[in-house]
């Protein structure tokens, strides 16, 4: 056995328990090596519609937990299934080239459904996973993909759903214990598939079902439709012997007898579905949403139908909370407001994603950063990669940074020269994205080691100029006075006046970033007749406030604004000069 990680974080816990499961359930055999056997962890997702940074915890937990395990030695696969044969339950808002018309496919498999206007995509589950499958090779996740239409369609299944319609009477029972057992919802970011509610409820009453196969039976298999393709079908009859099962489609008013040992067009309801993917694919770890976690939930019933009618095991794994976003602006609006990890990624470098996975465990939820609270985020990350460098972070701060930043199969790529995000979304508020202009400003950010081209700024730089372009409201945008404020300047007293003078007078010397702030937070210090490096008192504080607004207020025309000293090397020292009045 591969010796187990010293690590205290949440992930080299759950890596432990991984592996104490499967040598539990295979006692003896899990070894590290290419012979052992696969340690399996999953994921489920829906691609009913644009899959959210909520979704994204439920891949994200068992990507880090199968991660550790693979770094351990072991052989360890992470599936995702992809519910793509899951019915198509509601048209959502917000997405492009998707109106009211497409509500005519309600029903049928999201396989079977147009994807949205403009797509280069052949149906609506295809459009929404390419999208998430993008995000996830940028994050570097690694995982097998299961398509559940690929599943049933081509009758992998068979043997489950025969099984499962032979012990339908025990199914009924199971689920008849909680029919009646109403809990309080609790808030999910996981869509509850319609399939699953009918499985709760029943299809008749408990205890109508006498294992017979009679017309007003349960039934856990809902074919779709051989008309209109829709699954708003009733089984009428089964036959175990035989296996004929006949259906009437409420939509339509089809109907027809098959036999269910050669159909193939159909699914277990999710409450079924679920506990036998467990048993087939050997799951060991799946984690789920908080809403799982209440009486009568697909995670508790499942429970029982993969251990009693499947012969299997209920996996181990955490309930993972809910998944916020702070600040979220019109990049999303058009979207139906849900953000994505594409959307993510596009402002922010893939290590720090998923860094704000790896730090909280599955049980902490925590909130993504859109607004201005991005900046400080960058500000926490590069401040931890500092310290894990010097060897100052606390072991679990350095395991989360070591699993944001690289995984089992090598280092995610990075920004050669990680400016601060703050700054860079500063310089490209301020050229709005000129890239001479951000060239001459960056290298002017430290003289004795310039940036030579932006090449080493990027991706981070591409984050911040598309953050400042989409996220921050056009009233807080950044625009340089073109001439100066005589207005303002005419009215400043010698005091005012005093402090502009020594800034100009020092601009030269101190005209790299670091001499900047020096410069700026200096001057009203010498004013107070104190040296450029005293600590500040509260009434220093004060007039260091008042400059910092005479100072926007001549630059941009306002009392708040980029930091001073990115702002001053952005304008450039002849232009700070003239609207200075220098």
């Amino acid at each position: 056995m591969a010796q187990q990680s010293t690590e205290t974080d949440w992930v080299s816990r759950f890596a432990d328990e991984v592996i104490a499961e499967a040598e539990r359930r295979a006692p003896g055999k899990v070894t590290s090596g290419a012979s052992a056997p696969v340690i399996v962890c999953a994921s489920g997702l829906s691609p009913s519609g644009p899959i959210h940074l909520g979704n994204l915890r439920e891949v994200m937990t068992p990507h880090l937990v199968a991660d550790e395990i693979r770094r351990r030695g072991y052989e360890v696969r992470h599936l995702i299934s992809w519910d793509d044969y899951d019915r198509y339950r509601k048209v959502p808002a917000g997405v492009a080239g998707v109106d009211e018309s497409w509500a005519e496919h309600i029903g049928k498999p999201l396989t079977s459904v147009p994807a949205p206007a403009g797509s280069a995509y052949p149906n609506w589950a295809e459009h929404f996973k390419a999208a998430m499958s993008e995000a996830l090779a940028e994050l570097g996740v690694e995982y097998d993909g299961i398509s559940q239409t690929e599943q049933y369609t081509s009758g992998v299944y068979r043997e489950q759903i025969l099984h499962a319609m032979k012990h339908r009477a025990d199914i009924d029972a199971i689920l008849g214990q909680y029919r009646t057992k109403k809990a309080p919802a609790k808030k999910s970011q996981k869509p509850v598939d319609e399939a699953e509610l009918e499985a709760a409820e029943g299809s008749g009453a408990a205890g109508e079902d006498d294992g017979s196969g009679g017309s007003a039976g349960y039934f856990p298999y809902k074919p779709y439709c051989g008309q209109c393709a829709k699954d708003l079908t009733t089984v009428t009859s089964y036959d175990d012997e035989t296996t004929e099962l006949a259906y009437t489609c409420t939509e339509c008013g089809f109907g027809e007898t098959v036999r269910l040992s050669e159909f193939n067009r159909g699914k277990l309801v999710w409450k079924v579905d679920w506990p036998m993917r467990w048993a087939y694919e050997g799951v060991i770890f799946e984690p789920s949403g908080v809403d799982h976690s209440s009486p009568g939930s697909s995670f508790v019933v499942g429970g029982q139908i993969v251990r009693k009618i499947f012969d299997g095991a209920q996996p181990i794994g955490p309930m993972y909370a809910f998944v916020g976003i702070s600040g979220m602006a019109k990049m999303s609006s058009s979207r139906g407001g849900v953000p994505t990890p594409g959307d993510a990624l596009k402002i922010m470098e893939a290590p720090l994603l998923r860094w704000l996975y790896a730090r909280r465990k599955p049980n902490q939820s925590f909130k993504i950063a859109f607004d201005q609270e991005i900046q400080r985020l960058y500000d926490e990350w590069d401040k931890l990669e500092s310290k894990v460098a010097d060897g100052s972070a606390l072991p679990a701060d350095a395991a989360a940074y070591s699993r944001a930043a690289r995984t089992a199969a090598g280092e995610l790529p990075r920004t050669p020269r990680p400016l601060p995000y703050r700054t860079l979304a500063s310089v490209a508020d301020i050229t709005a994205g000129h890239d001479e202009q951000t060239l001459r400003i960056l290298s002017d950010l430290d003289p004795d080691n310039p940036v030579t081209t932006l090449d080493e700024t990027r991706p981070r730089l591409d984050k911040a100029e598309y953050w400042i372009t989409t996220q921050v409201p056009a009233e807080q945008r950044t625009i340089v006075r073109d001439e100066p404020d005589e207005e303002l300047l005419g009215t400043l007293d010698e005091q005012s006046r005093g402090s502009l003078r020594l800034l100009l007078d020092g601009l030269d010397t101190h005209w790299s970033l670091d001499g900047l702030t020096t410069l700026v937070y200096g001057v009203p210090k010498v004013q107070a007749g104190l040296e450029p490096d005293a600590k500040p008192t509260p009434e220093l504080k004060v007039a260091q406030r008042a400059f910092f607004a005479l100072l926007y207020n001549l630059l941009v025309g306002r009392d708040t604004g980029p930091r001073l000293p990115t702002l001053l090397l952005a304008v450039g020292a002849d232009r700070v000069r003239k609207l200075l009045g220098g």
